[in-house]
């Protein structure tokens, strides 16, 4: 795998002054911010319906604590999407502790990467067509009548 230089976040966990409008929105409506944030970075954009249910659930098992599950997948997706420096420790203590905060700056950076991204621009991944060796002492094959040579 090659290595490249990883980046932080644009926008720090608690700098909501940064973008106010963000701020607001998942203030009074964090599961409409965090669908709109699931929605932006390519997922269903109910995803995070799931972190409402999952504590529900797990605590009916017993489980009293545990990690919202979209938040996380998603924190995690986008630090690795976008090269950002972080560890899964740090993605999951975010998500459990300052869940809104976490929605918040993820939908900042989101923002932020569509607004500095150039427009029209189509990314193409194109995988090399595999190369087929022929064996060093291959004699011509005929095959019906005709021979055909193998160059090398």
């Amino acid at each position: 795998m090659a290595s490249y230089p990883l980046t932080n976040w644009k926008t720090g966990l608690f700098d909501c002054c940064d973008d106010i409008n963000s701020c607001c929105y998942g203030f009074w409506c964090c599961p409409c911010l965090a669908c709109t944030v699931s929605g932006r970075f390519g997922e269903n954009r109910c995803l995070p319906l799931c972190d409402i249910c999952s504590p529900a659930i797990t605590s009916a098992f017993g489980l009293p604590c545990c990690a919202p599950p979209a938040a996380l997948s998603l924190r995690v997706g986008i630090r690795h999407r976008y090269g950002i420096e972080g560890t899964l420790c740090k993605d999951i203590t975010t998500s459990c502790f300052c869940m809104w905060c976490s929605w918040c700056q993820m939908h900042r950076e989101l923002k932020d990467r569509k607004k500095n991204s150039p427009k029209n621009t189509i990314t193409v991944n194109v995988q090399p067509a595999p190369v087929i060796m022929a064996p060093v002492n291959a004699a011509p094959t005929v095959v019906s009548g005709q021979q055909r040579v193998i160059l090398y």
